[in-house]
C-alpha cells in the first residue's frame, strides 16, 4: 500500500507516522520552502496526548511542553484576579492524561518529523501538489517540481486553502466574518513572569483585551492575541504595542517571531472523500481558536484514517467520512458557541469544559454507557509475573486488541484474558488486581471487548 500526503502539518505528519509504522509506503510533501516557525495551535487536548503516546511521541511532547498557565487579569493597569482556562484534574485509572498541554505547533511538528524520520520517511519541502487525476486503481499526482507520482491513495492535509479540496470541487460550507480581525503571534515581553499568562483590558470592557500566554521553550516567548480596530491598518509589533499602551499594561514588547491576522472562519467540507482521495485536518474543517480544537481534530482525523487506509477494505474506507465528518461538525459547534459567548462579553467564555477535551468523541452505533464506537478507557493491571502494566500498553501499536473478561481467552495475537485476583489462564492474560478494568468496561465474567487500532470499541 502506498499513500501520497499533501501537507506536512500535524495532521499529515500523524497520518504518515501511523502508515509508516504499519509498513506502508508513504510520501509527504509540503509547498512551504521552510518548516513553519510559530505557536499557532499550541493547546494539545487529553485525547491527542493519548494518540501521541500510541505513536511514540508523548515523552518528547511532555518534556518540551508545559501545563496550562494561570492567567493574571489586569484591568486599567491594575492586577485584579487570577483565572484558569480549566481547573487541573488528577489522573484516574481510565484517563491517564486528563489535562490539556501546551506546546507551540512548530515544536509539535518537529517532534512528529523526528518520529517519522525513525521510519525512514522525511518531509519534502518546497514541493507543491498542483493537480491530480484518479482512476479505479490509484491516483496520479502532479508536483511543482515537474514530477508525476502514482499512488494508491491521496490525502489532502493541505490546510484551509486546500488544493486537493478545490480540485475535487468539494464545497467548504460555512462563514467568514471579515468585520472581526485578531492579531495573533509570538513575541518577547519584558518584565513579565514567564510562569503566568496575562490578560490586559479596560475595566469597562474586560472582554476586549490583549492576552499573552507563555510558550514553553528557551526563547521565553509569549503567544499573544489582540483585537484589531478599523483604524489598525498594519498588523505589526507597533500596532500591538500601541494596543497594550492604551490598556496601561506597562509592558514593552520585542522580537516578533511570528504573526498572522485571524478572522472568524467556521467551515466544514461537504465531503471528506471522493474515490481514492481523502481530506483531513484544516482541509476538511476550519475552526476558530476558541476551545483549542482545530489541531486536535486534525490529529484524530489522521488517527482514524491511517489504519483504514492500511487495511484498504471498502467498508472501512467508507466509514472515515461517516465517523469523522460527524465529529468535526460537533466540535465546530462547540468552538463556534465559545466564540459567540466571547464576542457577547461572557466572562466565562475563556474557560474550557469537559466537551473540549475530546475524550467524549464517539462513533457509537447504539445506546449505553460503553458501546461500539466509544473511546476504550485505560486501566492498571498486572501481568503473570506481577509486573504493573496498563491496558493502553496492550493496545499500543498498529493492531486491534481483544479482551475477554473473567474467562480464558483464545490463543490469538493481541488477545488477553482480564482476570480477577487469584486466577490464571493457559493463554495470555493480565490480572485486574484493583478492579479498575472491570469497572471501566462495565464488564461481567464472559464479556468480550474488541478495541480497534485507533483505540475505540469495535
Amino acid at each position: 500500500m502506498d499513500v501520497f500526503i499533501a501537507g506536512a502539518g500535524p495532521t499529515g505528519l500523524t497520518l504518515a507516522i501511523d502508515l509508516a509504522r504499519r509498513g506502508c509506503d508513504v510520501r509527504v510533501v509540503d509547498k512551504a520552502a521552510e518548516f513553519f516557525a510559530g505557536s499557532r495551535g499550541d493547546g494539545l487536548q487529553p485525547r491527542t496526548l493519548e494518540v501521541f503516546e500510541d505513536l511514540g511521541v508523548l515523552d518528547a511532547v511532555l518534556d518540551q511542553g508545559r501545563a496550562l498557565p494561570v492567567t493574571h487579569v489586569h484591568l486599567d493597569g491594575e492586577f485584579v484576579m487570577e483565572r484558569r482556562m480549566a481547573e487541573p484534574l488528577p489522573p484516574t485509572p481510565d484517563v491517564p492524561y486528563p489535562n490539556a498541554w501546551v506546546l507551540g505547533q512548530s515544536r509539535t511538528e518537529a517532534v512528529l518529523r523526528d518520529r517519522l524520520a525513525e521510519f525512514g520517511v522525511r518531509v519534502e519541502p518546497a514541493t507543491e501538489l498542483i493537480g491530480f487525476d484518479q482512476d479505479a486503481d490509484g491516483v496520479t499526482a502532479r508536483l511543482s517540481t515537474g514530477e508525476t507520482v502514482r499512488a494508491s491513495y491521496l490525502v489532502g492535509a493541505d490546510g484551509g486553502r486546500s488544493v486537493v479540496r478545490k480540485t475535487l470541487g468539494i464545497a467548504f460550507e460555512g462563514t467568514t466574518d471579515d468585520s472581526v480581525r485578531v492579531l495573533l503571534g509570538d513575541v518577547a515581553a519584558d518584565g513579565l513572569d514567564h510562569e503566568y499568562g496575562y490578560w490586559f483590558a479596560r475595566a469597562d470592557d474586560p472582554m476586549s483585551g490583549v492576552h499573552l500566554s507563555p510558550l514553553p521553550g528557551p526563547d521565553g516567548l509569549f503567544q499573544f492575541a489582540a483585537p484589531l480596530s478599523e483604524q489598525d491598518t498594519e498588523a505589526s509589533l507597533d500596532t500591538l504595542q500601541r494596543r497594550l499602551d492604551t490598556l496601561h499594561a506597562g509592558v514593552r514588547l520585542s522580537g516578533l517571531a511570528w504573526s498572522t491576522v485571524w478572522r472568524p472562519n467556521v467551515r466544514l467540507a461537504e465531503r471528506f472523500r471522493v474515490g481514492r482521495v481523502f481530506l483531513a485536518g484544516d482541509a476538511a474543517h476550519a475552526h476558530p481558536p476558541t476551545g483549542g480544537q482545530g489541531l486536535n481534530t486534525g490529529v484524530q482525523d489522521a488517527y482514524n484514517l491511517g489504519w483504514k487506509l492500511a487495511d484498504g477494505s471498502p467498508g472501512l474506507l467508507d466509514s472515515y467520512e461517516t465517523e469523522r465528518r460527524g465529529v468535526a461538525a460537533r466540535v465546530l459547534g462547540i468552538s463556534e458557541e465559545l466564540m459567540r459567548r466571547h464576542q457577547e462579553g461572557d466572562e466565562d467564555a475563556h474557560e474550557r469544559g469537559e466537551n473540549t477535551r475530546q475524550l467524549d468523541v464517539s462513533y457509537r452505533t447504539g445506546e449505553g454507557r460503553l458501546v461500539t464506537g466509544d473511546r476504550a478507557p485505560d486501566a492498571p493491571v498486572v501481568d503473570p509475573n506481577g509486573k504493573s502494566v496498563r491496558l493502553f500498553d496492550l493496545y499500543r501499536g498498529p493492531h486491534a486488541t481483544r479482551l475477554v473478561f473473567g474467562a480464558p481467552a483464545p490463543d490469538e495475537p493481541h488477545t488477553y484474558a482480564v482476570l480477577r485476583p487469584g486466577h490464571t489462564a493457559p493463554h495470555p492474560y493480565v490480572v485486574d488486581a484493583e478492579g479498575h478494568a472491570f469497572s471501566a468496561y462495565d464488564a461481567s465474567d464472559g464479556t468480550t471487548v474488541l478495541i480497534r487500532p485507533d483505540g475505540y470499541l469495535g
